[in-house]
């Protein structure tokens, strides 16, 4: 049974993280690119920034491998805590879904968090059906709806963000 590992980025490049952002969402690239294209300079200035400073963000920030083999990445925001932390980047390549991966790697953010004695998580997601798996797994993690507000890549879709409590 291969090993699920969670990587710090001091064994990766700049650049690296853009790219498995880019593949992972590869397929709204492809279906809107007029809605999706912007985001790539996100993603470019997320992976230039965790690369800057990585005793800081960059330690928010793991990349998940299968044996040796990059499968996704997750990365999280401590900030506003002890109330709570924010969930951010939460990807796994096309090849890799619908095996639980991303579930894990959200396990292995609350774990982060609850050692920190942060008391609850909180994350943001696109109403966009690409994005329903997602949010049905975090609803299975106990995640529940905050509130919906416009915004995002692709205006026809609204902003949805959840909540859970974190036992500490």
């Amino acid at each position: 049974m291969p090993d699920l590992s969670f990587a710090p980025i001091s064994l990766f490049s700049p650049g690296d993280l853009a790219s498995i952002v880019g593949r992972s969402y590869a397929a709204l690239l492809k279906e809107s690119p007029e809605n999706w294209d912007a985001e790539r300079g996100k993603w470019d200035e997320f992976d230039r920034q965790v690369f800057a400073w990585p005793d800081t963000i960059g330690a928010c920030v793991f990349v998940s491998r299968l044996d040796r083999q990059v499968i996704g990445l997750a990365s999280f925001d401590p900030r506003p805590a002890p109330v709570y932390g924010l969930v951010g980047q939460n990807c796994v390549l096309p090849e890799y879904r619908g095996r639980g991966f991303g579930k894990k790697q959200i396990l292995e953010i609350l774990a982060r968090f609850r050692d920190r004695g942060i008391g609850a998580a909180r994350v943001t997601t696109s109403g966009h059906p690409f994005f329903l798996p997602a949010r049905e797994m975090y609803r299975s993690l106990g995640f529940r709806e905050i509130r919906r507000f416009p915004g995002g890549p692709d205006p026809r879709y609204q902003l949805i963000e959840l909540g859970r409590e974190l036992p500490i």
